[in-house]
């Protein structure tokens, strides 16, 4: 593959990677999930204000997981009053954090979410899933669809409208609500009314040009995702026999899906992927929304959440769900 050298940084955020370079290598091996995981970044979610100054109740909550299978555990932020116009039962925001499908917990990238509810009025749900590669493929999806269908059997009972889920997720949180609106179609359970995929992590074949021309730059690269891919799926992973529950970008019909805002930076390994993937979704006659931020890298605007770019990224996700929810 003959590659031209890699769209250029937005230089704020490039300014961004120069200060964080020594401590978060793009090419994450296998043998440093574990340090990467007891590492002062996961750490200090301990200590985040999930209530945003008392305006959310906030609860761990422990409740049954798939069939055979350990509980799992769902961070809930209601608000502790209401919104004015917002009704009796808020909509629920049901989140799934990011991480490679190897790293993190409930409280990743929930900031995002919660800066939503806040503004729009709705209940987040943030559910903990097992991780890669001590929990390989189904484990995952598998645990962040048991969480989906206990928070719309008991939405009600957390101050939410069973009707009106929207499904989040960031990098391998993006993937893994792809996925889920996919089981969800195909399992014909509760239907959410938007998915919310931000530079989602969905083809375990890792071979677009982006994936290439991004090569050891940024925070996630080509060497990264196959540790992620192969966390996930062993000696599956970029095989002919992948599911689409695990890599969605490798479904054949993306129709009869909720209406979907996809955004990826230009300057970042899932690009093309997730340009791919809007694609397909238009033609499937699918409703979809896509952003590519110029000069992005992976997660920029929580690396860099001052810098304009990524304040016009937050801007178009909320926007987007004010005008969901409007509808």
């Amino acid at each position: 593959m003959t590659l031209t050298p890699p769209p250029p940084f937005d230089p704020e955020l490039a300014a961004v990677l120069e200060m964080i370079k020594d401590a978060i290598r793009p090419q994450l091996t296998m043998e440093e999930i574990e340090v990467v995981r007891n590492g002062p970044g996961i750490s200090m979610l301990a200590d985040m204000d999930l209530s945003l100054d008392g305006f959310f109740e906030v609860e761990d909550r422990t409740v049954p997981g798939p069939e055979n299978a350990p509980d799992i555990s769902l961070l809930i932020c209601r608000p502790t009053t209401r919104t004015p116009g917002t009704g009796t039962h808020l909509p629920v925001i049901y989140h799934v954090h990011g991480g490679g499908m190897v790293l993190g917990n409930n409280r990743v990238g929930v900031d995002g979410p919660l800066r939503w509810a806040k503004e729009l009025g709705a209940v987040v749900v943030s559910v903990e899933y097992r991780l890669a590669p001590e929990h390989p493929y189904p484990a995952p999806i598998d645990d962040v669809y048991a969480g989906l269908l206990w928070t719309a059997e008991h939405a009600e009972e957390i101050g939410g409208d069973p009707e009106r889920i929207v499904i989040a997720g960031a990098s391998a949180g993006g993937g893994l609500t792809a996925a889920l609106a996919l089981l969800l179609r195909d399992r014909k359970g509760p239907r959410p009314i938007g998915q919310l995929l931000m530079c989602p992590m969905l083809d375990d074949r890792n071979d677009s040009p982006s994936t290439h021309q991004m090569a050891g730059l940024g925070i996630w690269d080509r060497t990264a995702n196959e540790t992620g891919w192969t966390a996930l799926l062993g000696p599956a992973r970029g095989g002919p026999d992948v599911s689409p529950y695990a890599a969605p970008a490798r479904a054949e019909d993306l129709t009869d899906l909720p209406p979907t805002f996809l955004d990826v930076g230009s300057a970042e390994t899932f690009r093309d992927e997730v340009v791919t993937y809007a694609t397909r979704l238009w033609q499937a006659g699918g409703q979809a929304e896509l952003h590519v931020w110029p000069g992005g890298f992976h997660g920029f605007d929580g690396f860099a959440p001052q810098a304009s770019l990524s304040q016009a990224c937050q801007t178009a996700q909320q926007e987007w769900l004010r005008r969901l929810l409007a509808e």
